[in-house]
């Protein structure tokens, strides 16, 4: 059994609970939209789900560290050992157009690295879940990355592909596959749905936290594209300059092909 079992169940409680909570705006006009920048939505859905999450996470052990998409960071949890790491929707704007590929993204990292990952998309019903030395499962069943890589398959970020960003790179993959929040893309990876996540473009930790302990416990690697793993919980939660994970055998090699 795995240390951070009690963490891991207690982090699929929050996610379940919030995604009950936003599956009640879905598809409706029942929410407020705001802008926080430049193609940055955040909705009634997104702070409410965070409200949620934080209740049971940090009323349940106020020695944890909190960074979210949604709270004003504070950097005391920068003295913390184990930091909650949390974005409440990851792939807003596919979840104010209606389109199911939004998630609800909860990690735990401990002296930095990723140890629990919980990632939700309740319109679909796929739980992702894993936690150190246990492995990775979806919906209780055990996952694995892609170990081979002969259909060359790459999801990538929807807004990505409209900007023509992923054009020059038809002829190295077969299939270039755009699909909504980071988080949910890296659930999918670990599910063997693809052999490869990548996004040409800076994220945050929030973003990848989770995806980054379940990806690992599929037997793959989340890298930036300077070849890096991320410790987490920094100063900084900017991940630059993009990211790219999969099976751990060719991770290295696909990074070399979208550096060219």
């Amino acid at each position: 059994m795995s240390f951070f079992e009690k963490d891991l169940a207690l982090a699929k409680k929050a996610a379940l609970e919030a995604g009950e909570a936003v599956m009640r705006y879905f598809k409706s006009t029942n929410f407020e939209i705001k802008n926080k920048g430049v193609n940055n939505p955040v909705t009634t859905a997104d702070f409410e789900a965070n409200n949620i999450i934080k209740e049971i996470l940090i009323n349940n052990d106020t020695s944890f560290g909190w960074l979210s998409e949604e709270t004003v960071d504070s950097q005391e949890r920068i003295k913390k050992e184990n930091v909650w790491v949390v974005d409440p929707i990851d792939g807003t704007k596919e979840f104010i157009e209606g389109v199911p590929h939004f998630s609800i993204s909860i990690g735990m990292v401990s002296k930095g690295e990723p140890v629990v990952g919980v990632i939700y998309n309740p319109a679909k019903n796929e739980l992702f879940t894993a936690c150190s030395g246990g492995g990775s499962k979806l919906n209780g069943e055990p996952i694995n990355c892609l170990s081979k890589n002969n259909e060359r398959t790459i999801m990538v970020s929807r807004s990505e592909i409209k900007r023509g960003m992923w054009d020059a790179y038809k002829k190295i993959f077969l299939d270039i596959i755009p699909v909504g929040s980071v988080a949910y893309k890296l659930g999918l990876i670990a599910a063997g749905r693809s052999n490869l996540f990548a996004t040409l473009q800076p994220k945050n930790e929030w973003d990848v936290c989770a995806g980054n302990c379940i990806i690992n416990e599929a037997g793959g690697n989340l890298l930036d594209l300077y070849g890096n793993e991320r410790l987490y919980n920094s100063v900084d939660t900017k991940i630059s300059p993009g990211l790219i994970a999969g099976h751990s055998n060719y991770v290295l090699q696909a990074l070399e092909a979208i550096n060219i």
